[in-house]
């Protein structure tokens, strides 16, 4: 059966079609159409067995109405119900506070994003995501006869989605996602050890990711622990992508919004143009790039995305902007100039549109390292692959305190075993702000915040302290 029905598209185009001529025959000038319906499959793997095979679909319509600089929302299933929707929208918007400024924005040309829809996902079924179950079960076993799939699963979706304005903006595309999950767990002689890996993309995966095997090398690495003495000095700890990046999508996507700068809400508030990192980083947010995973042509309000650069060798240059949040902030006095990035995000069709970050981009201008040279330069620290309570973490200060159980310690360059378990903690901001050193090798990751974080290993040598237990 094929993932996506063929006329998914057209149903959701015709159907924002139709709402809009009903609030254009209400009277209502000003209005936002926006649609989204996704289907998928997916498969559970628990304890080494296929627990679970499922699938289905979910979608709807989201209302947003302007009013003299107010606003309101509404979101609705069935299309029969439009005029209640209509009508609630509308209600909100008259209750709501006027914004000086306020208006959606028009039509502008935007060129198209490719790689974001593969058919051969939308032609995978529920009995080829079996097989890959089996194949992934067979290659840890293979790796390791000891490990175990004790968790995780194998999905694919394919969605449609749809804006159309009274300003004129009116586009729609499709895009498909596979993505593996696995937790792998060594169970001998009274010791656990596990760690979950990922994978996902816009296009089909590998039948055997690379995380299957990242995930068995940290069951492995982190067996038999060693006991470390705790010390309250800094330590130089080398992040892995997995470890470092739930902390870096709850801190850093937020100190880069304009309305968090604006309210000094965000520890970079009042630097504008000034160094904040270590002088060879840079941070873009990029929505252009082909095939990223929170790429597409146009944001959540129809505006066109771009490349916004955010640092600069260092330098605070940027920052992000939906239409809204840029005419509050002029309007309540905290700014005298702002404009949408192309950077408004919806996390579905069930809410308005906010600021936020598609694709970030952690780079540097100095050489990447490999993660054995990265170990080298270390000296004497630790390597973290996973943090528990990272959304924890203040996205107003950069501090942070998690803990963590997938960590090695090292000495003169070389691991010398894995600690049990140790707490983490330590200011985001300052650990960039200098001695920080990139890996050669990026792999996506999910955020805690908004977008998809394109961060490599990073080793930080200061602000953070480890705490082994």
């Amino acid at each position: 059966m094929i993932l996506l029905p063929n006329d998914a598209l057209g149903r959701l185009q015709s159907g924002c079609k139709t709402i809009g001529d009903r609030c254009n025959s209400l009277g209502i000038s000003s209005w936002e159409i926006v649609a989204s319906q996704s289907y998928g499959h997916q498969i559970d793997i628990e304890g080494g067995k296929i627990s679970l095979a499922a699938g289905g679909g979910e979608g709807g319509y989201g209302i947003r109405i302007i009013e003299q600089g107010k606003f309101g929302y509404a979101y609705l299933a069935d299309i029969n119900s439009a005029d209640k929707a209509i009508t609630s929208a509308l209600s909100i918007a008259r209750m709501s506070p006027s914004i000086d400024g306020f208006v959606l924005p028009s039509e502008q040309q935007a060129e198209q994003v490719g790689g974001l829809y593969d058919r051969s996902i939308v032609e995978m079924d529920s009995e080829s995501l079996l097989t890959q179950a089996d194949l992934i079960i067979s290659e840890v076993k293979s790796l390791d006869d000891r490990a175990v799939v004790t968790g995780g699963g194998i999905g694919v979706s394919a969605s449609a989605n749809a804006i159309l304005t009274s300003q004129g903006i009116e586009s729609g595309g499709l895009t498909t996602s596979h993505g593996v999950g696995v937790q792998v767990s060594i169970e001998e002689n009274g010791q656990l050890t596990s760690s979950w890996q990922s994978s996902s993309s816009r296009s089909k995966l590998a039948e055997i990711p690379g995380c299957v095997a990242r995930a068995v090398d940290w069951a492995q690495l982190t067996r038999d622990p060693i006991k470390v003495d705790s010390s309250e000095d800094e330590s130089s700890v080398l992040m892995t992508s997995e470890g470092f990046s739930p902390l870096f999508s709850v801190v850093v996507p937020n100190a880069v919004k304009g309305e968090k700068l604006a309210r000094s809400e965000s520890f970079w508030s009042g630097k504008m143009n000034d160094s904040v990192v270590s002088s060879d980083l840079n941070l873009i947010d990029d929505a252009t790039v082909e095939a990223c995973r929170s790429s597409g042509a146009r944001d959540g309000e129809g505006i066109p995305t771009r490349k916004n650069t955010l640092i600069e060798s260092g330098k605070l240059l940027g920052s992000l902007w939906s239409t809204r949040d840029a005419a509050q902030q002029i309007a309540e006095g905290r700014i005298i100039d702002a404009a949408s990035t192309g950077s408004a995000i919806r996390s579905g069709y069930q809410s308005p549109p906010i600021s936020g970050c598609s694709n970030l981009f952690l780079t540097t201008d100095s050489k990447t390292h490999d993660f054995d040279s990265m170990l080298e330069l270390m000296g004497d620290g630790y390597v973290v692959n996973s943090v528990m309570g990272a959304h924890t973490a203040n996205p107003t200060s950069g501090d942070f305190s998690v803990t963590t159980s997938s960590i090695l310690r090292v000495e003169n360059g070389e691991i010398i075993g894995s600690v049990k378990q140790a707490g983490l903690s330590g200011n985001m901001a300052k650990a960039l702000a200098d001695k920080v050193i990139l890996g050669d090798e990026v792999r996506p990751q999910g955020s805690y915040s908004s977008g998809t974080m394109y961060v490599p290993n990073v080793l930080l040598g200061q602000a953070l302290r480890v705490n082994p237990v």
